[in-house]
């Protein structure tokens, strides 16, 4: 078989430079606060699994249903016998073992992901400092379990005041008691959030951030335990502060008072120490957090 001349060869083209139409951008440039609210948004589009796959919808939507049933049979049995079965406040109490689980599938899911996939270089590179993308993802965890517990809360004051027979006089009175319930399930929002994104930072292995919050949600419940059986009085109602979930109800016994303890003989005692253990939760959410933006600083710059 003949091979081409050398003259064909050298004839041929060697490239085409083709135009695929880039353009300079010429639009709006939106600054950090757009940033911010993006990134809050999409960071509670995913504690929900919204975006993701079926298999990342599946535990977020099991732990809303299942709230959402718990609450839906209170207003049954109440709208039957007359009664409430429970106050706003005790749902969200008797829910917190839900919280603790949805918090150890969603702050990995906010955080982990984006350590372990190498992107935050690619977040950082926008005009959005290294604390906005932590508290942006704080604000969406809190926002996420905020709305787990009072969505319920509502439904069951909605049955409330449709099947009251004092009239809007009744209705009143439900809203107040209501309202203190919502705070109540924001204090657990913000106490499970900031402590388990903080947890759920320290790795990209999602297994082992959720592990991890876990552990330290339910490993320091036995350490109340402990404490509460010791001889001292002292001892005994300080042992709440030993854990966050108990930390939590302290607080809750201490400012809602009837609302949370009524009917419950076996509520924790705290005795005096209401605002010990107020402050203990201020504390513990502002060092989480300052840890938190802590460990983001220290992420940019490595």
């Amino acid at each position: 078989m003949p091979e081409p001349s050398t003259t064909a060869v050298r004839s041929a083209p060697s490239g085409v430079i083709h135009d695929i139409g880039y353009q300079r951008y010429e639009g709006p440039r939106l600054g950090r606060r757009h940033v911010f609210g993006a990134l809050y948004l999409h960071g509670l589009r995913t504690a929900f699994g919204f975006g993701r796959s079926v298999k990342a919808k599946i535990f977020p939507w099991l732990v809303v249903g299942i709230v959402t049933l718990v609450a839906v049979a209170l207003a049954a049995i109440r709208s039957q016998i007359g009664e409430p079965v429970a106050t706003y406040a005790q749902f969200a109490d008797s829910m917190s073992w839900l919280v603790i689980f949805f918090v150890a599938v969603a702050a990995p899911e906010l955080v982990s992901r984006d350590l372990r996939s190498g992107v935050l270089p690619l977040y950082f590179s926008r005009p959005l400092p290294r604390g906005d993308y932590a508290l942006a993802k704080l604000l969406a965890l809190v926002t996420a379990l905020w709305l787990l517990l009072s969505g319920p809360q509502l439904l069951m004051f909605l049955g409330a005041a449709l099947t009251t027979k004092q009239g809007m006089r009744g209705v009143w009175n439900e809203l107040l008691d209501l309202l203190p319930g919502l705070l109540y399930a924001g204090l657990w929002a913000v106490v499970f959030a900031s402590v388990g994104l903080l947890v759920a930072s320290l790795t990209g292995k999602r297994a082992f951030a959720a592990g991890g919050v876990v552990a330290v949600f339910l490993m320091t419940t036995p350490i109340v335990g402990v404490l509460s059986i010791l001889p001292s009085r002292a001892a005994n109602e300080l042992a709440g502060l030993a854990s966050p979930s108990t930390l939590v109800q302290g607080v809750g016994i201490w400012s809602l008072g009837d609302l949370l303890v009524e009917g419950d003989p076996g509520e924790m005692m705290i005795g005096g120490f209401g605002p010990v253990y107020a402050l203990a939760a201020v504390l513990l959410v502002a060092g989480a957090t300052a840890l938190l933006l802590a460990r983001y600083r220290k992420v940019a710059s490595s």
